[in-house]
């Protein structure tokens, strides 16, 4: 009996260890299309049916990365509002508070791993799986 208690404490400890998986693309491209396409397109080159009245005009989701690298952090601030709170000339909308919920480990640059909502993590990644090659 107190093996079987032992090996359900040791089994419950494993199942608490486990860390929440990274997103996969569809999950943020299902978060992209609800909340993102008006503007930037279905494509992400921002042409969606709202781009032309924007100023500026939506960025190029598909050329974010520079020299090889995709900027997660940047992405990130850009995406929850924290890069743009408060600066004149910036159309897009503050999408923070919808991207709330249980949180992923993201290496957003410098090797450690951030707790970031789990929605948040889903759109960045679908960003990064359509980039341009070239």
């Amino acid at each position: 009996m107190t093996r079987w208690i032992i090996l359900g404490l040791f089994g419950g400890v494993a199942v608490a260890c486990v860390a929440p998986s990274m997103p996969q693309p569809s999950e943020g491209q299902a978060l992209y299309m609800e909340n993102c396409v008006q503007c930037h397109g279905v494509s992400g080159k921002g042409d969606g049916p709202w781009a032309a009245s924007q100023d500026p005009r939506p960025a190029d989701l598909t050329r974010l990365e520079r020299g090889g690298a995709f900027p997660t952090a940047h992405v990130l601030s850009v995406i929850d509002g924290y890069e743009r709170a408060g600066q004149p000339g910036q159309e897009m909308p503050e999408f923070g508070l919808l991207l709330e919920g249980e949180t992923v480990p993201v290496d957003t640059g410098d090797g450690v791993l951030t707790p970031t909502p789990r929605p948040l993590a889903a759109l960045m990644t679908y960003l990064k799986s359509i980039q341009a090659e070239g």
